[in-house]
C-alpha cells in the first residue's frame, strides 16, 4: 500500500457520516480510499442528504500522524502492514488504529481478561493470576485497562510478560486517570490501541467500541467477576459473535459481582479455575488465522443488473418505509423488498453516508431518524 493510499485511508475513516462498516464497503466498491472519497458527495446527495460530508485534508491528516509520532506512536490501517491479522476478521474492524508500545505485539496470540471496576479482592487476584501464567506460557494478555479487574491482568501479564490495553479515548487522554502509569509501562513492555483520534476523551458510547477491539484481538476471552448489567457482557457477547472462544470463572452466588459471569457458565462458557482450563481450549495455530466459527465477510455486490438508476428511487423509498430504530437484518430486509440484493445494499450504503441508517455488525441495519 502506498502512502499516499495509507494516508487516504485514515482521511476515510475520520470522514464524516463514515463507521467501519461503510468504510470497508466503500473500499471494496471503489478499490481505493481516494476513488472512495470522490464518491461521497454522490452518495450523500442520492441518500437525501442537501451537503457532502466532511472530509478530513490530506494536510488535517498528516497534522494527526505526526502528533502521534511526537508521543511515539504510529498508525496501522486496515488493509495495510502491521494491522493486526485476528482483528481484521470482524464484520467492523477500526479502518485506523492508533498504537503506542510495540505494534508487533498484535500480531501474537492472545487471550482478552475482562472483569468488573468494583471486583473484589479474590477476584482481581485471580483475574491477576491468570494474566501472568497465561503470559508466561507465551500469550499477549488484553484488557480495557480500566479499574478492577482489568488492572489486575495487566498487572499479572507485566510480571510475567506482554499485554495489550485497548483504550476508549485518545492515546493521550489515559483513563482512568490513576492509570497513567499503568499505561506507560504497558507501552514499554506491549502495546496500547486506540480507535479514537488523539485529544478524544472517553464517553459511554465509546466503551463499546473499545470492547469489540479486546473480542477481536483475542483468540478466547475470560470474564472474571462480571455483573448481570456489566460491559464485561458485552465484550462476552461481541466475543462469541467474532467465532472466539469464551470463558468465565465461577463466583458466589451470594455475590451480585458474579451474576452475569455464573450465568454465561450456564450458557455454555468454559468454567475457569487455572489457566490450564483456558490453554485446553483455545484453537490452535497463528494469530493471522481466521476464527473457526468467524463469519465471512461478503463482497459488496456488484453493481449490475437491478441496481439500474431508474431502481434505486423506488429501492430508497422501500427501505426507509421498512426500516425503524430496532436493529434488524438485511437478509429480512431483502426479503420485503422488490428490489434485489445488490440493490438494497447499494442504497443502504448511500443512506448509511447521508446519515439516515447505521449499519451494524452481524448484517444489521437500523434507521437512526436523522434525514441529513
Amino acid at each position: 500500500m502506498s502512502p499516499e493510499e495509507a494516508l487516504d485511508r485514515l482521511r476515510l475513516a475520520r470522514t464524516e457520516g463514515v463507521g467501519p462498516i461503510a468504510w470497508r464497503r466503500l473500499i471494496g466498491r471503489y478499490g481505493s480510499a481516494a476513488a472512495a472519497i470522490a464518491a461521497l458527495p454522490g452518495l450523500a446527495r442520492a441518500g437525501g442528504r442537501s451537503h457532502p460530508p466532511a472530509v478530513p485534508s490530506r494536510a488535517r491528516a498528516e497534522a494527526e500522524l505526526e502528533r502521534l509520532e511526537k508521543i511515539g506512536g504510529r498508525m496501522l490501517v486496515l488493509g495495510g502492514p502491521g494491522y493486526p491479522p485476528l482483528l481484521s476478521h470482524l464484520a467492523d474492524p477500526p479502518p485506523a488504529l492508533a498504537v503506542l508500545g510495540a505494534p508487533e505485539v498484535l500480531q501474537e496470540r492472545a487471550v482478552g481478561i475482562v472483569g468488573g471496576r468494583n471486583a473484589s479482592a479474590n477476584g482481581q487476584r485471580i483475574a491477576e493470576e491468570l494474566a501472568s501464567a497465561l503470559a508466561a506460557a507465551g500469550l499477549a494478555i488484553v484488557s480495557g485497562m480500566a479499574r478492577g479487574v482489568d488492572g489486575a491482568a495487566h498487572e499479572g501479564a507485566l510480571a510475567a510478560g506482554q499485554t495489550i490495553a485497548a483504550v476508549a479515548g485518545g492515546l493521550d487522554m489515559p483513563y482512568p486517570p490513576q492509570h497513567r502509569g499503568l499505561q506507560a509501562r504497558i507501552a514499554e513492555r506491549g502495546a496500547v490501541v486506540a480507535e479514537a483520534p488523539l485529544g478524544t476523551a472517553p464517553q459511554a458510547r465509546h466503551f463499546p467500541r473499545r470492547n469489540r477491539i479486546i473480542a477481536g484481538l483475542a483468540l478466547g476471552v475470560v470474564v472474571v467477576e462480571a455483573a448481570l448489567r456489566s460491559g464485561s457482557l458485552i465484550t462476552a457477547r461481541l466475543a462469541l459473535e467474532a467465532g472466539r472462544e469464551l470463558f468465565a470463572v465461577p463466583g458466589s452466588p451470594l455475590d451480585p459481582r458474579t451474576r452475569g459471569s455464573n450465568d454465561l457458565i450456564r450458557q455454555g462458557a468454559h468454567l475457569v479455575e487455572t489457566a490450564a482450563d483456558v490453554l485446553e481450549h483455545l484453537p490452535p495455530g497463528s494469530a493471522s488465522a481466521a476464527p473457526p466459527d468467524a463469519r465471512p465477510i461478503a463482497p459488496e455486490p456488484a453493481q449490475s443488473g437491478p441496481e439500474e438508476p431508474g431502481d434505486l428511487p423506488g429501492a430508497r423509498k422501500q427501505v426507509l418505509e421498512l426500516l425503524d430504530s430496532s436493529p434488524t437484518t438485511v437478509d429480512d430486509l431483502v426479503r420485503r423488498c422488490q428490489f434485489s440484493p445488490a440493490a438494497v445494499n447499494a442504497v443502504l450504503l448511500e443512506l448509511e453516508i447521508a446519515g439516515r441508517v447505521a449499519l451494524l455488525p452481524g448484517d444489521r441495519v437500523m434507521r437512526t431518524g436523522s434525514l441529513g
